[in-house]
């Protein structure tokens, strides 16, 4: 997954990057609540330390749920009840205080990520991220990787536009010889598996969109 962590303390930064690293996550951190608000939306998971210097973390998650349902994982050295209670409700998954493992983290982050789904009442899409998987109007989708990442970028964000520079960044994480040429080929077959329903709109001379029915 991509995994944003935003966490002031240099050294858990660095042990929290190195794990899940070395766990096979594609990693970015920052220490600034105002960053990881503007950075999410291009993030699976954030892993949101409450004691940011310039923002609350509370104040960072309350204004993320205002416009995505993006996983988070709050860290803290706050171990009262209260604070707790408080995170969840704001729409945190999980609530780890510190010291704790990396192992900890890595296993909540997991258990997270096997009961997020993403849906789009309106079109009845159905992501997986564990599993890859994809469901639309009550049928599976055989999709690529590639594809899957692709149509997530897309449904992240009903109605933005994306460049094809921007969705090549989303969905090709594993680099490789790409081109706009080969964005365009790949909205191509997902339009024919998502069909007869149209729901990714070309903007002519920007990119592409996804759109609710």
């Amino acid at each position: 997954m991509r995994i944003l962590i935003a966490e002031d303390d240099p050294g858990i930064g660095d042990v929290l990057e190195y794990s899940l690293s070395h766990a096979g996550h594609h990693v970015r951190r920052t220490s600034a609540g105002r960053d990881a608000i503007q950075l999410s939306p291009g993030f699976d998971f954030l892993v949101l330390d409450i004691g940011l210097p310039d923002m609350d973390g509370f104040d960072v998650c309350r204004e993320i749920r205002k416009s995505s349902n993006i996983p988070v994982i709050f860290l803290t050295s706050r171990g009262d009840e209260i604070d707790r209670v408080v995170g969840l409700e704001l729409g945190a998954d999980d609530y780890l205080t510190k010291p704790f493992s990396p192992r900890e983290l890595l296993a909540r982050i997991k258990a997270v990520a096997r009961r997020t789904v993403a849906m789009a009442p309106e079109t009845g899409l159905i992501l997986d991220r564990p599993m890859f998987s994809a469901r639309f109007a009550g049928r599976e989708l055989d999709l690529s990787r590639t594809e899957f990442e692709l149509l997530e970028c897309l449904f992240g964000q009903p109605g933005r536009v994306f460049t094809r520079e921007q969705i090549l960044d989303a969905a090709w994480v594993d680099g490789g010889c790409v081109t706009d040429r080969t964005v365009d080929a790949h909205i191509k077959s997902l339009r024919r598996k998502l069909a007869p329903h149209d729901c990714i709109e070309t903007v002519r001379g920007v990119g592409y969109r996804f759109k609710a029915l």
